[in-house]
């Protein structure tokens, strides 16, 4: 089995290899472990990012996402940011980007990002609230996606 210590975590891990390395990982402190290490990882959003805009609604934690797309084409790219001020939310928001962004709008709106969650065995391990503002994580991506289409 691997350790902690053995996965390569970079800022943006690839979903493939947080779905291999969940599957490493039995105990649930060290799949949350492993949460929050991803968390670490991710680039700190610059402060003037961090506006009522930006921030996410619906979760108990602060949650900021920044959308960019390139907005030449009829199905855009879209690639996000997104910061949290509680360690765990933070690898959530990791996560979510690592599923999300680098894709085209007409491929997120179809993505199952509370399945892949729960097949990493991460969703049993969340709270009511974590689950809520994973959810409402998920929805705003969702939305915007949907929104760039219709633009």
């Amino acid at each position: 089995m691997k350790g902690m210590d053995q996965m390569n975590i970079s800022p943006i891990t690839p979903l493939a290899e947080i779905i291999d390395n969940c599957s490493y990982l039995d105990d649930w402190q060290d799949r949350m472990s492993y949460v929050i290490e991803l968390g670490r990882k991710l680039p700190e959003m610059p402060e003037a990012k961090r506006t009522a805009e930006t921030k996410v609604q619906g979760c108990a934690s602060q949650v900021w996402l920044v959308t960019h797309a390139d907005s030449a084409q009829s199905d855009p790219i879209l690639t996000f940011e997104g910061e949290s001020d509680a360690h765990i939310v933070r690898g959530l928001v990791a996560i979510v980007l690592s599923i999300f962004s680098g894709k085209p709008a007409s491929d997120i709106i179809k993505i199952d990002a509370l399945d892949l969650f729960g097949r990493m065995g991460l969703i049993e391990y969340l709270t009511a609230q974590r689950a809520n503002g994973l959810r409402s994580m998920v929805k705003r991506i969702k939305d915007e996606a949907a929104r760039r289409l219709s633009a």
